[in-house]
């Protein structure tokens, strides 16, 4: 059983916060959440560290981590199981031939059951989960009743961003869960990200981080993209300099070497405006204008 002592959960929390990049305060919030035996839901943008934690975590506590992402198609019978068919044709209904879901496999194994897109689940799909939440059991027919072990969790993430096909959670839903908000992080920590991921530093990773964090400020972007697009801003772009024999941002291509990999990695990652009248390569070509042409004359004597 995993050792939750306040001795063993600051040894916890220090080893995890290693394979972390800056999050201190939001890994001690979830990781005393979960200790605390409860059950969480992380509203962020995609990209904010979410599953990151997660990992971390459950891999600290050797438990499993199941994935299942909210959707319409998200039936009772998909989360919690089913009986195989062709054994039922041969057998009949018995334990022995159900299928267990990922809630019930969470629940039997003691691990994390993390719900992306929760707010897009079927109410119905959600009432199973309530069950599970409150009594820390199910009753599954033909089965009986399935006890989860004490590590079992149900965490779960929504995008505060997004409101197309998602629907409002009941207040049961919400009296069971916790909450915590998680918001991107500033430039220098997205850029430590980058450097972590790419191994590459200096300029490099901060234009990619700016031009990056720019598309969540521009006017026509309902959302912007996450660190992802910076990493991979610096990963094409890296690749397109041996291409091109640009290797340094003192390179007269390096500007426009930029731009191309920004079309590349960015723009499918930005989600317009309904009114707006653009493309994503329009936005992002303004974007990068602004910091490779204004803002370099910007800066400079004069």
């Amino acid at each position: 059983m995993t050792d939750l002592t306040a001795g063993a959960l600051t040894a916890t929390r220090d080893r995890v916060a290693a394979r972390l990049v800056g999050r201190e305060r939001e890994l001690d919030l979830v990781l005393s959440a979960v200790a605390a035996g409860r059950d969480i839901v992380l509203e962020g943008p995609p990209g904010t560290s979410k599953t990151t934690i997660l990992k971390a975590i459950t891999a600290e506590w050797g438990i499993p981590l199941l994935f299942v992402e909210g959707n319409a198609d998200l039936t009772p019978a998909k989360l919690v199981g089913h009986h195989n068919p062709a054994r039922v044709l041969r057998e009949d209904y018995s334990a022995d031939n159900f299928v267990a879901g990922p809630l019930v496999e969470a629940m039997s194994e003691g691990g994390f059951l993390y719900i992306e897109e929760f707010n897009r689940a079927p109410e119905d799909t959600l009432n199973t989960l309530l069950t599970a939440m409150a009594d820390r059991s199910i009753a599954v027919p033909r089965v009986g009743v399935i006890e989860a072990k004490p590590t079992f969790r149900v965490v779960a993430s929504m995008n505060p961003y997004d409101n197309v096909g998602t629907t409002r959670l009941s207040t049961s839903v919400h009296d069971r869960l916790n909450r915590l908000a998680i918001d991107y992080q500033d430039a220098a920590a997205e850029a430590a990200v980058v450097e972590l991921r790419t191994g590459v530093s200096g300029k490099r990773a901060t234009d990619a981080v700016a031009v990056t964090r720019a598309t969540r400020e521009h006017p026509d972007v309902r959302q912007g993209s996450s660190v992802r697009g910076a990493i991979d801003l610096v990963l094409v772009a890296r690749e397109l300099g041996q291409l091109r024999g640009v290797s340094t941002p003192d390179d007269a291509g390096y500007p426009e070497l930029v731009y191309d990999a920004m079309i590349v990695a960015l723009s499918g990652r930005i989600h317009l405006d309904e009114a707006a009248e653009t493309t994503p390569e329009r936005v992002l070509r303004q974007i990068w204008e602004d910091h490779f042409v204004l803002g370099p004359a910007t800066a400079g004597p004069g």
